[in-house]
């Protein structure tokens, strides 16, 4: 006896498939880009799985070769639009660390970023980190996942196509980026302006101390404290901004 799959069932599989690894090029979970491929299969794989009441009914018919890769192209640029939307939205927190780094004096020590296996400041590994743990805190990782649902919905297989309102959402949801990356930077940036002018004034008074050797270690010592004190704050900023992310993927899938 030998068993074997619809061949509906089969392109069913794979064009889910093609969008569920779109969302999961671009998901900015620590270290799930430096993961064995195999690992990232094989979750992508389970998601899919995960979505079998949803998957699209076809026709148990072979299509054509040109319509199986029209089908597929879509499919993947929705899932690539959907994980860049997600990307977008820790990505401004990434900019304000590098930001700071480089003020705080942060810039001069490196380390292995584990999210892209690149040479990558203390302060901005720190700031993804948290970031990354705050996407599951928060529960976006189930947003994402009720999103994939709907979407087939709204799009069925091989039926999404870019749309105006669509990429300016994309388009205001970069901007957002460096805008959310300011307002974190920029408390912090005047504090150490700030402490540059303190510390001038007094190089003025008493000429024979070593600035170079002392701004150092207060300037990274105020910067965490200073980070410290407005962490309480940067709920509401994560907040805010995944609001506006969930704005732009209603416009990706048509509100």
């Amino acid at each position: 006896m030998t068993l074997g799959l619809p061949l509906a069932s089969m392109l069913a599989f794979l064009l889910v498939l093609a969008r569920v690894a779109g969302v999961m090029a671009f998901l900015p979970v620590p270290g799930f880009r430096a993961a064995p491929l195999p690992v990232r299969a094989a979750l992508a794989t389970a998601v899919t799985f995960c979505l079998l009441p949803v998957w699209p009914q076809l026709a148990d018919v072979l299509p054509s070769f040109g319509v199986l890769a029209a089908s597929a192209f879509c499919e993947a640029g929705l899932g690539l639009a959907l994980g860049l939307a997600v990307a977008f939205f820790l990505e401004g927190f990434q900019l304000a660390a590098q930001v700071l780094g480089v003020q705080a004096g942060y810039g001069f020590a490196s380390t292995i970023d584990p999210s892209s296996q690149a040479d990558s400041g203390v302060l901005q590994v720190l700031m993804g980190l948290i970031s990354g743990l705050w996407l599951f805190a928060a529960g976006i990782h189930r947003e994402i996942l009720r999103v994939l649902g709907a979407s087939f919905e709204k799009f069925p297989v091989g039926s999404w196509a870019p749309g105006i309102a669509s990429l300016d959402g994309m388009v205001r949801l970069g901007g957002g980026m460096f805008t959310l990356g300011l307002r974190l930077a920029m408390p912090v940036m005047a504090m150490l302006f700030l402490l540059e002018l303190a510390l001038a004034l007094l190089g003025r008074m008493q000429q024979q101390l070593n600035l170079l050797s002392l701004s150092f270690p207060v300037k990274m010592l105020a910067a965490l404290a200073m980070l410290a004190a407005l962490a309480p704050a940067m709920g509401a900023l994560l907040e805010a901004a995944a609001g506006r992310m969930m704005t732009a993927i209603g416009g990706l899938l048509g509100g």
